[in-house]
């Protein structure tokens, strides 16, 4: 006899598009949407990245997405019928305090961070709106947006503006969608890793270590485990659940 938990977080039927969908944790959602039962598009830059991985899940579809500009997210958007739930997962870091931080790179971060989930989601809305299933959004924040994190001035602007319109389009659209953050400290990806080849090139176990250990568990975030907060939030058993950040920080904010 099959267990009630077997059917537990299940979203058979409803379709999802994941932006920034190709790698790192854009990719763990990915797998862990469509193991879930959900038909998920894959929006990425990285074209070739997406159709890999689409090849490979089955119940998927890649299609080529760059956030930051309306006419490629329109383009996108015309190859769906329908959409369920939205991860606006795509984003980009910068080191620097507000003293170091040139206005072009301020600008990019604001673009790519901010901006484009403003674009995504108001051009997917109607969709999302229409979702019978009543459509939730998940934004990939940080805790970085909750708390200061020294050299990271720009980084910390962008992701406290997506808390910002997550609580925001919670509010407004209370009856018609669910939108939530979630808050991840340092994830294992190769964000982190682009991160460590840029600025710590000539020291990277030293620095791993040390971003290792300002989370009290003493370890990285995995990919996959924050899909597996995706997944719930997307799913009928996290039905009373709006405008709420979630942090997976192995401790990093309670501490």
């Amino acid at each position: 006899m099959t267990s009630n938990i077997d059917n537990a977080f299940r979203l058979d039927g409803l379709n999802a598009l994941v932006t920034g969908g190709g790698s790192g944790i854009g990719e763990a959602t990915s797998r862990e949407l469509v193991r879930a039962g959900a038909f998920v598009w894959i929006a990425d830059i990285n074209l070739a990245a997406a159709e890999a991985l689409a090849t490979s899940l089955g119940n998927a579809r890649a299609v080529r997405m760059d956030v930051t500009n309306a006419e490629s997210i329109d383009e996108a958007a015309s190859l769906l019928s329908g959409l369920d739930v939205l991860v606006n997962n795509a984003g980009i870091g910068h080191v620097g305090s507000i003293a170091t931080t040139q206005p072009e790179d301020f600008d990019r971060l604001i673009n790519v961070n901010v901006r484009s989930v403003f674009l995504v989601t108001q051009r997917l809305l109607p969709l999302l709106l229409a979702s019978p299933a009543k459509g939730s959004i998940v934004n990939i924040g940080s805790v970085a947006g909750m708390i200061g994190i020294k050299q990271r001035f720009a980084y910390c602007t962008t992701k406290g503006a997506v808390l910002a319109m997550t609580r925001q389009l919670a509010v407004e659209y209370a009856k018609e969608l669910r939108v939530n953050a979630i808050c991840p400290g340092t994830v294992e990806t190769p964000f982190v890793e682009g991160y460590l080849d840029k600025y710590h090139a000539h020291e990277k176990e030293k620095i791993r270590e040390e971003l290792k250990a300002r989370q009290p568990m003493g370890r990285l975030g995995q990919p996959e485990e924050v899909a597996s907060m995706v997944r719930y939030l997307s799913s009928r058993e996290a039905g009373f659940i709006s405008g709420s950040l979630f942090t997976l920080d192995g401790g990093w904010t309670a501490a």
